[in-house]
Order: C-alpha cells, then sequence, then structure tokens
C-alpha cells in the first residue's frame, strides 16, 4: 500500500493498534489528573528522558531525590515537615505518569516499524502518524514546561501551562481518534441534515472551550473559594467580582494572590457549562426526530447520559470542595469531559461525507 490513500483498507490490526493508543492516551489524561490533584506533579526535580525510567532503587536514592525536593517552593510553603512515606506516595504518581508516556512511545514505535515493513502503513497514514509524534512530542515538552514553572518561585505549576499542557493532549487524542476512525473499512454516515455537521461543529467548540476553562479552574484551585451550588457563596455574581478597579492584567498573571480571578473563572465555567447543557440537550432532541438512523441515534443516547453524568460530577466535585479538591470525582469529571469529547468527534465523523 503505496502512494495513493486507500482510507478504510487497512488491515485490522492496524485499527486494533490506533485503538490501544486511544486507550493509553485516555488513561495518561486520568493519571494526570491523579497526578495533579494529589500535589504529585513537583516532587520529581529533573527531567531524565532514559536515566529516569528507574525510580531510586534504594535508601540512599531516596535521599537524594528527597532532599532535592525539599528545595521546591511547595515544600518549603506547603510540605514542610513530609516524611518520607508521604513523598515516596507522591513521588510514585508523577513517576507512574512518566513511566505511562514511556510505555506509550514503545507500544507506537515497535508496531508502527512492523506495520511500515510489511507495507501495511501508506502514504496517508503515514503522514497522520507523523503528525501524532510531533503532537506527542510537544505534549511531552509542554509537561515539562510546566512542572518547571512550579520550581522557581509559585509551590504548584502555573494553572495557564497546565492547561496548555492539557489543550495539547486532548489535541493528540483528538487526532488520533480521527485517524483511528479513518481505518474502519465500513462506518454508518448520516447526510447532512438541517445543518448537522455545523451545529455538531459548533457543540464541538463550545466543549472544547469549557474543558480549557476547567483546566483554569483546576490549576487555580478556583472551586475552594466558591464550593457552593447552585449560588457562589450566597451570590450569583459575587461581590469581588465587580470591585472598582479589580479588572487589570495584574489579578490576571497574579491569580493567586487575590479572589478576584477565582471569582471570575468559576463563574464563567459555571455559565458556559449551562449554556452547552442546554445547547446539547438541544442538539439532541431536534435531531432525534430528523435523522432516521439507529447507530447515530445510540450515540445520542451515549452523549445524554455523558452530558447528564458531567453535570452531576462538576456539581458534586465542587459541593466537596472543602479545603480540598476530592480526587476521585475530579479525576472522574475529567475523564467524562474526555469520554464527552469523544462522542461529539464521533457524531461529526458518521456525519461527514463517505469520500474523507
Amino acid at each position: 500500500m503505496s502512494g495513493k490513500s486507500l482510507v478504510g483498507n487497512y488491515p485490522k490490526i492496524i485499527t486494533l493498534w490506533l485503538g490501544l493508543g486511544l486507550i493509553m492516551i485516555f488513561f495518561q489524561v486520568v493519571i494526570g489528573g491523579i497526578t495533579r490533584l494529589t500535589g504529585s506533579g513537583l516532587s520529581i526535580t529533573k527531567w531524565e528522558i532514559v536515566t529516569g525510567t528507574l525510580p531510586p532503587m534504594d535508601e540512599a536514592t531516596w535521599e537524594v531525590a528527597f532532599e532535592e525536593y525539599k528545595e521546591t517552593p511547595q515544600y518549603k510553603k506547603i510540605n514542610e515537615g513530609m516524611e518520607m512515606k508521604d513523598f515516596k506516595f507522591i513521588y510514585f504518581w508523577e513517576y507512574f505518569h512518566r513511566l505511562w508516556a514511556r510505555t506509550m512511545g514503545f507500544v507506537f514505535i515497535l508496531p508502527f516499524l512492523y506495520f511500515l515493513r510489511k507495507g501495511w502503513i501508506d502514504t496517508f497514514l503515514l503522514k497522520r502518524l507523523g503528525i501524532v509524534v510531533l503532537l506527542a512530542a510537544t505534549v511531552a515538552s509542554f509537561g515539562w514546561i510546566m512542572v518547571a514553572s512550579g520550581l522557581v518561585e509559585r509551590p504548584w505549576v502555573n494553572a495557564y501551562k497546565l492547561t496548555l499542557h492539557l489543550s495539547l493532549a486532548l489535541i493528540l487524542f483528538s487526532y488520533l481518534l480521527w485517524t483511528f476512525l479513518l481505518t474502519f473499512k465500513r462506518f454508518p454516515h448520516v447526510p447532512n441534515i438541517l445543518n448537522i455537521r455545523l451545529w455538531t461543529k459548533f457543540l464541538l467548540f463550545m466543549l472544547a472551550f469549557q474543558i480549557i476553562l476547567g483546566g483554569i479552574v483546576s490549576g487555580s484551585k478556583a472551586a475552594l473559594f466558591y464550593p457552593t451550588w447552585p449560588d457562589m457563596n450566597g451570590q450569583y455574581i459575587p461581590d469581588v467580582m465587580v470591585e472598582k478597579g479589580s479588572f487589570n492584567i495584574d489579578n490576571f498573571i497574579h491569580y493567586d494572590k487575590n479572589p478576584y480571578f477565582s471569582a471570575w473563572i468559576q463563574f464563567l465555567h459555571r455559565n458556559v457549562a449551562y449554556i452547552l447543557t442546554f445547547s446539547i440537550l438541544s442538539f439532541i432532541i431536534f435531531y432525534w426526530k430528523k435523522v432516521d438512523n439507529a447507530s447515530y441515534k445510540r450515540w445520542l443516547v451515549v452523549l445524554a447520559s455523558l452530558l447528564v453524568t458531567q453535570v452531576l460530577l462538576g456539581i458534586f466535585t465542587l459541593k466537596n470542595s472543602l479545603y480540598q479538591i476530592p480526587v476521585n470525582l475530579g479525576v472522574a469529571h475529567q475523564a467524562v469531559a474526555l469520554l464527552l469529547l469523544t462522542s461529539m468527534l464521533v457524531m461529526l465523523f458518521s456525519a461527514q461525507t463517505k469520500k474523507l
């Protein structure tokens, strides 16, 4: 297979391989969420691609790693007096996060070389996989940039850099998902009834924006400031949001030094959620009546189920964010967001023309 693209004529093993990659990226995002919410991301202070493959193997090496962590702002400002067993706990999650990324590299490269030699990867797929590699390298690079942002002054990573790292990971996941779907020999398609593709793209844009807002909310720990719903500590619009002179660039750059930013970002995240929920439910009801395709209707049911689950998880996470954000709820909220994104992309793919 070479030269002209033969989309959809790939061996089944190619599809399974790409599907495995999607599953691994999904769990990498989940592990990343656990790493963030347990405060583990800054426990490893070096980016050692090769030598960092193995964790400390003896007590002396553990002591060296612990001493390096003690020099970080996070230890000095938050975790001073931490015991070795607690350090090993946070070290585990950051190490596991990095190890999973390395494992993904091997899962990709070894089968890729085999499939390429067998002639099962044509020029079209080769180009797409090249972009996947570039995206993965970018995600990894920004991962270290994100970690480094918490090793100098702040005792945690920069919320904007964290969100950029998450956004790049979701772009990688989305691009690989689309590539995965292109390898199917047969995939059900629906006609472009009443601009169904346009509306699906609009909802995808809104969902992506909401996920970005969620990343900033999580990175800035804004939930801790207003752990109430449907109001924000008794108000719909907190007074701090409309204080004279508060709207300035300094409050957005140094977001962790005042409550102004936390109020605004949580207010935006809540209200975009309301708009998005109403829009998706309207989309489901409208096209359920218009589309005569059983497979597509099943995806509408999946979308509705995920949407309801996500809304409830968001509320439960918020109301339980007293003193600290609950790890299980926060991670589940992030995971379902990725599943929502997946369902919307699958529905967009099924609404494309048959010649992709």
